[in-house]
Parts: C-alpha cells; structure tokens; sequence
C-alpha cells in the first residue's frame, strides 16, 4: 500500500513516523524500488559537441545562399573545387576595390572577422592588377579586408546593433538608425564628371542640377574613399538589381562601411535570387560609399567636408562626409536618368499604380501635392511610389523598396506604410520612448526628415514582379495655393510636355513668419535635383510614348478653390479621389468639355460626384477682377521659370521648343 501510494506520488511520499523535519513538518522519503515506474523528464540525447564553442557552431546550418559573386565566365562550379570557386568569387570585389595609384586590390577575406574565434576557416585572395612590386607597399598591404557580403536582415540587425551606436530596434521591429550629421541629401556637393562623354550629352549651365567636376578630381576623392573602406577591418558589400525589366535592369554594387547602409540598399534595390547572384559577375555600377570619412576640402572643386561624385563614364560613385542614405538611392536614380534614355528608355520620376484590367497610370507630383496618397489604392495594384522606366515592354519600377516620409504618420491616415514598419524596415532619425521603444512619428527632435525604408512586398497591394502594360494615363499633380487652376484638366501632347518640364506646385512657405503669400515651385520633370539631360529630351520622349500607346495627359490641382490660401478653400480629398476614378475607368475621356483662358486649358463640365460649380475657377471667385489678376500672376511665373529651356534645341531646327512653348500661357 505504501509503495503503491508512493508510485502514485512519483516515487516520493510523505511520513508522519519517523525523524521529523524542519518546523514539525514530515521528512519527504524517497522509494527507490519505484523508480521503474516514474515518468522520465524530456531531456534529449545529449549534444555531442566537446566545447561551448562546438555548441554554438552546431546552431548554424549551412546556407544554400552564396556569400560572394562569381564571374558568369567562368562557367560551372562543378569543374573546380571549392577554394578555386571562392578565390575566383572574391576576385571580382578585390578588383573594385583596387587603388588606382598603387593599381592593387586589397587582400580580401569573406566573414566577419569577430568570428574568427569560432574555428572558421578564412579564404582569401589578393588581387593584382599588375605587379604589385613595381609600387610602395604600405602597412594597408600587410592586413586582411573582411567583406560581409549580401548579408540577410537578420545578419544585418546583428552588425548594427552590436556594432553601431544609436541602431535600436523598436516596437514593431524595425531598426531605428541615425544617419549623422546630414538629416538630407546635399545636392549642393553633388559632382558629376565633365569629360568627352558628358559634355555634349549632359545638361550644363543655368538651370541644371549638374555641377561639373574633373576626372583628376574625382580619382583623388575615388582614391581617399576607397583607402579608407580598405583600412576598416570589414566592409559591407551589396549585389543588386535596378529595373524590375529583366531586359533593361542593372547590376549596381554598393561597398559601405555601415550596416545600416547595407540595409538600406537591400531593402531599396531589387534582391537577386542565389541563382542570380552565382551568375551576378562584374557590375554595371559601382557605388563607395565612405560616407563616415570626409572628403579633403582643399581638393579642388570642393565647397564643404562633403562632397557627392558621379563618374559615368568609370560607372562611379563615391560618397564622403554624408552618412544619409537617401544619397545612394537618389545618386543610382541619377545615373538610370543617363543610362535608359541612351537606349531609348524613358526614366520618370513618379508613382505607377494598375487596375485590374491592365490600365496603367503615371502619377507625378512634387512634396504635399498627394502623389503618394492618390497613387496609393486599396482598388488598384501599386507597381512602385517613386521611380520608373517606360520602354518599348511597358512600364518597370526601378527599385525593389518604398523610401516614405514619417512625419506626422498614422495609422489611420496612411494604414499600409504604418503596417509596412516591421522587422526588415530601416527608420531613420526618428525619436521612441526608451523603454517601450514605440515611435513617437509627430517629434522632430532629430530632424523634420524622417523616413521609413522597406522592401515593397511589404505593401499588401503591391504587384509582384512590378511591371505593368503601357500607361493610359500620365496624371500631373500640382497644389495651387493661388487658386485659379482647376481641379481637372485634359492636356493635349504639347500641353503635357509644358507642364511636365515646368514641374509646378505652389505652397505657402514661412507662415511662422507671417508670410502668407503662396510660393511657386518649379521642379523640371518633377524631379530636377535628378535628371542628367535637358528637360525638352525628356518631354520629347513622353510625348513620343503618349502618342504612340494612346496615353492621356491630365493636369490635376489638389490645392485651393474658390480663392487663394487664407481666402479659398482646399479642394476636397474626395472629390479629387472621384476625378483620378473618373480618369481611370475612362468617363472623363467622353465629358463635355469647356477651355479656359490664359493658359487654354480643357475642363469637363461634369463629372460623378464632384459639384460642377467647382470645376472651372470662374464660377467659385465672387471676386472676378482678383481672379483675373492672380491668374495673370501664375502665367507670368510660369512664362519666367521657362526663360530657361528656350535656348536648348532638339535635333536640327528649333520646332519642337516652339511647339512646347505655344502650349503655356498666352497673354
């Protein structure tokens, strides 16, 4: 009985007879003839490693996913062996890295050199582009680089967590990065090298975001990026795509000294599979990003410890003194500007989104004018928020990720980027509570600019590959804070490539300051600070495209009605929702339509669910002569922003600027 009573208690019993315990309490005795019958715990067979270290080495499966590039020429890696394979692997990043001066390549070593410690056997190569004996060896020679590459979200988070002071991860679990000193990009420090290629093909001179610099130059900040990026004991390296066309796309590489940059540019290009990369070779583009180390500012060109160089012809860029990360994806939306249109491709600086039956549309807009919520629809696919490719195949997304502003977010306003914030997603300079670490996204405390990076599968809607049919519709998106533009108009050809080179939008800057006049922005091309050729080849190449698949242009103002601001009203989000419907199911093409004076525009006369009244600007001022003199006052800022483009010809007459031209205002 007692044993049994004991089986039941799990070979223990208690007993009143006997020694007593503590307190009067009964000693606890154990039954070892019950032992057979008690219920082992769940202890597996134990590990079979000897060391702490052997342990941990066990917890790492091996990846299938390759950790360096292979040249495609050498074929397959079944005819060599494994150190052949990733000797000849690390060769092609050796080569970027070479200097130019000494015409070496550093001793290059895949892995992070903190898990050396682990047993990890380290293949190397150094690469020589000719006999490194010819030139002076210094202590540089003497160490290993360590090259992270491609390295996953979660290998990243680990780097800039351990490595990086001021990477968090927050609520949602993003990582929470600083980018520095620099908040923005620096368009005043961007360079672009003047040689035989560019200086007929570029832009120059007035009016161009184009500021010249020398190949002397450049190879002198090329080589001061490039030493210090060969002196930090690991560097991180990307292989990736531009261009979701697997036609037209890209091989970029970016070299950073941070992982917060990896990140970033994993997220904001497109991701090759591991079959891609085994194959990815010599890139097309090479970005150096040194961006902790600042450039000397006695080399001649240079204004500040910053400076931002493009070199097309080497298909070059390095950064120094910026560790801002828009720097790279901006500097690569640059180079697209250069290198589609020469084969024919138009790049665009806009949002894309398709309906479900295939009808494409261009959204462009400058900040606050609505781009990114009107091309943001739960109804329609979204192929890409800010860079494009047009080409014979029809429109591509040029990068692999959304790069959205976080000011002032909500969940309730933007639902899909609040979500889109979650592991894998870099937020920059924003401000957390220090023990919840929730985003505070309304503090400035940092900076105004704050921004969220992440891949854009991370928007439900999103189509996957992201590429569309040709566009039916190029929407151009200006907040008139003057009021006298309509709410919808439909351009002809000609009028669309005025009001794209003009890029316009008006907004009311520094009331703090008790400025309360609206202030006219022009921006060519809806994206000046980036475009590498003269606007009229850009709109010339819209205009071709629009013709030839049947586009429509539209001139859409989502700012003020029935006055000026501090007078009239913001026209409504969702009568300007029901005009961008009315031009994607096609209605709007079939309305009556009216034209207005000074700028000749065509504007229906009804349209579902908007009051007709506040369709044509003359019905909703009761003071006419004020209307007339602001409208007077838009078409002079518009006919003196486009002094500008008048000395620029296409092809062998001046007919196409004419045209343009004759296409603004008339009076």
């Amino acid at each position: 009985m007692a044993q049994n009573k004991a089986a039941e208690n799990g070979g223990f019993s208690f007993t009143r007879t006997g020694s007593m315990g503590r307190q009067g309490l009964p000693k606890i005795q154990t039954h070892p003839e019950a032992t057979s019958e008690v219920c082992h715990d769940d202890s597996g067979t134990p590990v079979k490693a000897k060391t702490i270290d052997e342990l941990h080495s066990l917890q790492k499966k091996k990846s299938s996913q390759p950790t360096t590039p292979i040249n495609g020429k050498q074929g397959s890696f079944a005819a060599i062996s494994e150190e052949d394979r990733q000797k000849q692997q690390l060769q092609s990043i050796s080569a970027s890295l070479a200097s130019l001066t000494r015409e070496t390549g550093p001793k290059v070593v895949k892995g992070d050199p903190a898990r050396k410690s682990e047993g990890q056997k380290a293949t190397h190569v150094e690469h020589h582009l000719y006999d490194a004996s010819l030139f002076g060896v210094s202590d540089s020679a003497l160490k290993f680089t360590h090259i992270l590459y491609n390295l996953s979200p979660a290998e990243l988070y680990e780097q800039a967590i351990k490595y990086e002071k001021g990477s968090f991860i927050t609520a949602t679990g993003a990582l929470a990065t600083l980018s520095g000193a620099k908040t923005g990009r620096s368009p005043r420090d961007k360079r672009v090298v003047k040689d035989e290629e560019t200086e007929n093909e570029l832009w120059w001179g007035k009016g161009s975001p184009n500021i010249e610099m020398d190949e002397h130059t450049f190879l002198v900040n090329r080589e001061r990026a490039v030493d210090y990026l060969n002196s930090l004991d690991k560097v991180y390296v990307n292989d990736q795509f531009l261009n979701w066309d697997p036609e037209h796309r890209i091989k970029v590489r970016i070299v950073s000294a941070r992982a917060y940059h990896s990140l970033f540019m994993h997220n904001m290009c497109i991701r090759p599979t591991p079959e891609e990369l085994l194959e990815f070779g010599t890139p097309d583009f090479t970005i150096y990003n040194a961006g902790q180390f600042p450039c000397n500012r006695y080399t001649h060109y240079m204004t500040s410890s910053t400076s931002v160089d493009l070199n097309l012809s080497r298909r070059e860029m390095v950064i120094l003194g910026t560790q801002y990360a828009g720097e790279m994806k901006k500097g690569l939306f640059s180079v697209m500007h250069y290198l589609m249109p020469k084969r024919q491709i138009l790049s665009l600086h806009s949002g894309c989104n398709m309906g479900k039956d295939g009808d494409v549309a261009l959204f462009f807009g400058l900040s606050g004018t609505g781009k990114t919520t009107l091309s943001t629809d739960h109804n329609r696919y979204l192929i890409g928020d800010d860079e494009h490719c047009w080409s014979n195949n029809g429109v591509s997304n040029i990068e692999g990720g959304c790069y959205a502003k976080c000011i002032d977010l909500s969940k309730d306003k933007e639902p899909d980027i609040w979500n889109a914030i979650k592991f894998g997603t870099v937020v920059e300079n924003v401000v957390f509570d220090e023990h919840t670490r929730e985003v505070d996204y309304s503090e400035k405390s940092v900076t105004e600019n704050t921004r969220a990076a992440y891949p854009i599968e991370y928007i439900p809607n999103a189509k996957i590959p992201c590429v569309g049919p040709h566009p039916k519709n190029v929407i151009l998106l200006a907040c008139d804070a003057f009021g006298v533009l309509p709410p919808v108009s439909k351009l002809s050809l000609a009028q669309t490539m005025y009001h794209f080179i003009s890029g316009y939008t008006a907004l009311v800057a520094g009331t703090e300051d008790g400025i309360k006049e609206p202030q006219a922005t022009f921006s060519a091309c809806f994206g000046a600070a980036f475009i590498m050729m003269h606007p009229t080849r850009y709109a010339a190449m819209l205009s071709e495209k629009m013709q030839k698949h049947g586009a429509t242009g539209w001139l859409v103002n989502t700012g003020w009605s029935a006055g000026r601001y501090g007078t009239g009203n913001r026209i409504k989000l969702a009568y300007t929702r029901k005009i961008i419907d009315a031009i994607h199911s096609g209605r709007l093409l079939n309305a009556s339509y009216t034209k207005t004076e000074v700028f000749g525009l065509e504007i229906p006369t009804e349209i579902e669910g908007v009051p007709s009244e506040i369709l044509d600007p003359t019905n909703t001022w009761s003071d006419k002569k004020a209307y007339k003199d602001t409208l007077l006052q838009l078409g002079g800022l518009f006919k003196k922003n486009f002094e500008v483009f008048l000395n620029h010809k296409i092809g062998k007459d001046n007919k196409l600027t004419e045209e343009i031209l004759a296409a603004g205002p008339n009076f």
